[in-house]
């Protein structure tokens, strides 16, 4: 799981930025919040403008650094920094063994340096710039016989901008791993990883391959009773009925005494569920972390707290950060203090544990403390 996530001079991050999701303080209540000693229910607050999106585009960066190379989003450098790179660092716990990988980039967004640790020793690290390995104790990862020299071999001219080799996706495409690799568990956590925006307006045009996709899904009666639960779970009332038309298409119903047809009169709440549903919930395999921004943006707050306790009760081993403004969930019917954090408009994330100098207890009114100033000072 992830454990620390630190970034530096990220887009309106002048300096360092981190969640430390080892900080587990020793409440008794909502236990199911807690992973492995881990936080892995968290809800974000922040006032507008604060990098809560930006937040989750700096540790969703890993990503697309080592998987998706051709759809990567561009690392800018914060404006105001005298600095001249982007700084990651994420580490890791795996069983008793902690991996911490580390990298930086330019303001051209060009890898300079990456860097492996396990359990606080350096297994190398890398120098794009001079092509050099600065560092190296490959053997301490315990695999076969790794040639570092034959990825610096590799490199050339081309590879040394966005579509970069790292040293870490290089070993793991190119050396026998098994399964009880570290490098192997660390790859497939963050393989898993998913950063979701909820949308509503996928469906709106027929034909749309989404859409299609969907229908493919849902058109086995058991998935579409899946699909009818979880609207339910919500609190929207309904039966669907899917129809295959005579043109080979298909078509969604709410189920009354007429067919209604559904995405031409489905609210936009009922929507976003829709989009939620098929970028989560019909995955094949399930997240290692999941970060959604604003996830609650269309929903009434009964349905936000729905959703919620949905996520919690179905995903116990997913690690999962949600942003929000709706202090209705600011709760210790569903969380706990050490679960919500607050993004300050100087780049901090403090939980609400370490927001005031009260013992924050079950009993608290935390959305009233709240309203009431308790946690300005770290807005």
């Amino acid at each position: 799981m992830l454990i620390n996530f630190e970034v530096r001079n990220y887009k309106t991050f002048n300096g360092s930025i981190g969640i430390d999701f080892s900080d587990v303080c020793g409440y008794k209540f909502n236990q199911a919040c807690i992973t492995n000693n881990v936080l892995s229910k968290v809800l974000i607050y922040g006032r507008n403008a604060t990098g809560k999106t930006n937040l989750g585009g700096a540790i969703q960066d890993i990503y697309y650094t080592l998987f998706s190379l051709n759809n990567r989003r561009t690392a800018l450098l914060n404006a105001d920094t005298n600095g001249e790179e982007i700084f990651f660092s994420y580490k890791f716990k795996f069983g008793d063994d902690v991996l911490k990988y580390e990298y930086s980039r330019s303001e051209a967004d060009r890898l300079l340096t990456e860097s492996l640790f396990l359990n606080g020793d350096i297994v190398y690290k890398y120098d794009f710039s001079k092509r050099i390995m600065l560092d190296e104790n490959l053997e301490i990862l315990r695999e076969g016989p790794i040639l570092y020299e034959r990825f610096i071999d590799s490199m050339t001219d081309e590879l040394i901008n966005l579509e970069d080799t790292t040293f870490l996706r290089w070993i793991y495409s190119n050396i026998s791993l098994t399964n009880e690799s570290h490098l192997v568990s660390l790859m497939d956590y963050i393989n898993r990883m998913q950063f979701v925006s909820v949308q509503t307006d996928y469906f709106y045009k027929k034909d749309n391959l989404i859409q299609k996709r969907f229908f493919e899904i849902i058109e086995n009666k058991a998935e579409l009773k899946k699909f009818e639960e979880f609207l339910n779970a919500m609190g929207v009332e309904c039966k669907l009925e899917l129809k295959k038309l005579p043109d080979g298409q298909h078509a969604l119903y709410f189920k009354h005494n007429k067919l209604v047809p559904f995405f031409e009169t489905a609210s936009s709440g009922t929507k976003s569920l829709v989009d939620l549903y098929r970028k989560i919930f019909l995955t094949e395999r399930e997240p290692s972390f999941l970060y959604m921004d604003e996830f609650d943006a269309f929903y009434h707050y009964e349905m936000s707290e729905k959703l919620l306790n949905y996520m919690i009760d179905n995903y116990p081993n997913t690690q999962i950060v949600l942003t929000t403004h709706n202090t209705n969930l600011m709760s210790n019917k569903n969380l706990r203090p050490d679960c919500l954090m607050i993004l300050s408009r100087d780049g901090r994330i403090t939980s609400l544990t370490h927001a005031t100098n009260r013992e924050l207890r079950e009993g608290h009114n935390l959305e009233k403390m709240y309203i009431a100033g308790e946690f300005q000072m770290y807005e």
